[in-house]
């Protein structure tokens, strides 16, 4: 009885061991995805040619993500100034100096649920991954 309890224990153990790293990296490819885009919506919508991240750009970036297996409906976008104007407003760009922020939200989608087998329970809120930055607009009128 003592062999079977310490191989269901063991066993247990080793499938834990073996599946949770695939969710985890599950979990830093997705947010290696998102910081990439970030950056390159930064880089774009601060260029010298935008001055903005509107909604065309986000549609884009919502789409490229598509492609890595992220749902677009589920993507949050915040957008943001350094001065409190709008840096989504293609009729009034950012001037050079003034900085654009960006913020990409994500769910986790459930990815921690199988630290459930060594008895970690996963936070009752759904909590997001998260991405972001910010860059001085280049935009010269």
């Amino acid at each position: 009885m003592k062999q079977l309890l310490i191989f269901l224990l063991f066993s247990s153990l080793f499938c834990w061991l073996m599946f949770s790293p695939v969710y985890k990296h599950v979990l830093v490819l997705r947010q290696a995805l998102l910081q990439q885009e970030a950056d390159y919506l930064l880089e774009v919508g601060a260029s010298g040619r935008f001055g903005y991240i509107d909604a065309g750009l986000i549609e884009e970036s919502k789409s490229r993500l598509a492609e890595s297996g992220f749902e677009p409906a589920r993507l949050q976008y915040s957008v943001a100034s350094t001065s409190g104007a709008e840096a989504d407003n293609a009729e009034q760009p950012l001037v050079r100096g003034e900085g654009i922020k960006l913020t990409i939200r994500y769910p986790y989608d459930g990815l921690l649920n199988i630290d459930r087998l060594i008895g970690l329970e996963p936070s009752a809120t759904e909590p997001y991954l998260s991405a972001g930055g910010m860059k001085m607009s280049e935009y010269v009128p």
